[in-house]
């Protein structure tokens, strides 16, 4: 394949997994309620207006969510093929809460991360419910741009690492510091470097 023809394969790549991501009020709303949720807050809300009340203030006391915001704000620019805001959003999240989400990273609504220091990179999708722990890296084996896919419900320990093509199958754990790089089934746990399932 010549050059040009891998361009507009990128570029069609590239603006397939822009049109994925949702709607920005729809997935920061989502954002609100589970992070509410897991922090032990009220998170039943009585509007959109007592939502973004919520929200704005998760953004003001966890720089983890703020930086989730932020991607979201530079996915739903991206989508709409505005120019630099994308950048700044980015920088804003590695700089205040060391929160790194590339641009081919596919979030769903309804995401949770715990703290900052967290790494998603590759053609990566993240299901609702999963929760993110601080250090947790998301990506890429060498020679290969897709990364894995999690899963509804998925709760991912401080540290983990998720390498490479796989699949981590709906409400499975993953231990803290385990490195996984293969699929791990629904409803297990994996723990260890590399990661496998306690018989």
């Amino acid at each position: 394949m010549d050059d040009l023809g891998q361009h507009n394969d990128a570029a069609s790549l590239m603006a397939d997994l822009r049109s994925r991501h949702p709607r920005f009020t729809e997935a920061v709303l989502a954002d609100t309620v589970v992070t509410a949720q897991h922090r032990g807050e009220r998170y039943e809300f009585r509007g959109k207006g007592d939502a973004l009340v919520a929200a704005l203030r998760l953004a003001w006391v966890s720089d983890a969510f703020l930086a989730q915001v932020l991607y979201r704000a530079k996915a739903a620019c991206q989508r709409r093929e505005v120019r630099v805001l994308p950048r700044l959003f980015h920088r804003l999240s590695m700089m205040l809460a060391q929160v790194s989400i590339g641009d081919p990273v596919v979030m769903h609504p309804g995401v949770y991360i715990v703290h900052g220091q967290v790494v998603l990179d590759g053609i990566v999708e993240i299901h609702p419910g999963v929760v993110i722990s601080p250090w947790v890296t998301i990506g890429l084996r060498a020679g290969n741009v897709v990364g894995p896919t999690v899963r509804e419900q998925v709760n991912i320990g401080t540290g983990a690492k998720l390498i490479g093509p796989i699949d981590i199958g709906a409400a499975s754990s993953i231990g803290a510091n385990a490195v996984v790089v293969d699929d791990v089934p629904a409803g297990t746990t994996a723990v260890g470097v590399p990661a496998s399932q306690p018989g």
